[in-house]
């Protein structure tokens, strides 16, 4: 089964290790007939695909998992959404298809939130970006300091205003190292001089596969 979850409110902050205790302790509760890994130690069989960074809302998370036999899609998502803490919500499940789901996850868009700053201060800095062929960012890894080009990582990047603030849209390829929003941010701030106090609210959209025509994001649970 193919999983689709939110994470919203202060569940942004829980780390992938956090939800994924979360999680399997949901599997259990709701006593789901899980596949497990053979050997001395044997784990239910999830596989995590593309998840978001630690403090980040998302709208559009996705994991797989194997049971030992089959479950109604729909009853499977009421018993994990019940089993889970609310801002931790299942939004859809479906019967895994053939091919790899991670494969599927090609793109994401990405909302950020600043409050308080005027979409003509933010414009001008958008624009430089855009226009600039390479972006050099850095960011500490699991592997240590590592440099890498926020721009070639952006599809698509816009600001517009909403009633607190502007709200940056950006379409991000998925990479290695992954370009996060965050570095978009400090892409901004380093050809453009924008200015983003404090901790703006990033929120994931959608990923899936893209339409480089259309520039419109799949819906990776279809068939």
């Amino acid at each position: 089964m193919r999983v689709r979850y939110a994470k919203r409110g202060r569940l942004r902050f829980t780390s992938h290790r956090d939800f994924s205790r979360a999680f399997e302790r949901a599997l259990v509760r709701a006593r789901i007939p899980m596949a497990y890994s053979s050997g001395f130690n044997p784990h239910p069989r999830i596989s995590y695909a593309g998840a978001s960074p630690t403090g980040a809302a998302s709208e559009a998370e996705y994991l797989e998992i194997g049971l030992t036999e089959r479950v109604e899609p729909q009853s499977l998502a009421a018993a994990l959404d019940d089993a889970l803490p609310d801002g931790l919500d299942v939004m859809e499940v479906v019967e895994a298809t053939p091919g790899s789901l991670a494969e599927r996850l090609e793109v994401s868009r990405w909302r950020i939130d600043l409050p308080g700053k005027d979409v003509a201060d933010v414009d001008p800095a958008v624009v430089a970006f855009l226009a600039a062929t390479s972006v050099a960012v850095e960011r500490m890894t699991k592997k240590g300091m590592r440099t890498f080009d926020s721009r070639e990582a952006v599809l698509a990047l816009r600001a517009s205003s909403y009633d607190e603030g502007t709200a940056l849209e950006v379409v991000l390829r998925h990479t290695v190292p992954s370009v996060r929003p965050d570095d978009v941010l400090t892409g901004l701030r380093q050809v453009g001089g924008l200015d983003a106090p404090g901790a703006p609210l990033v929120t994931r959209l959608e990923q899936g596969p893209y339409d480089v025509a259309s520039g419109a994001i799949g819906d990776p649970l279809s068939t």
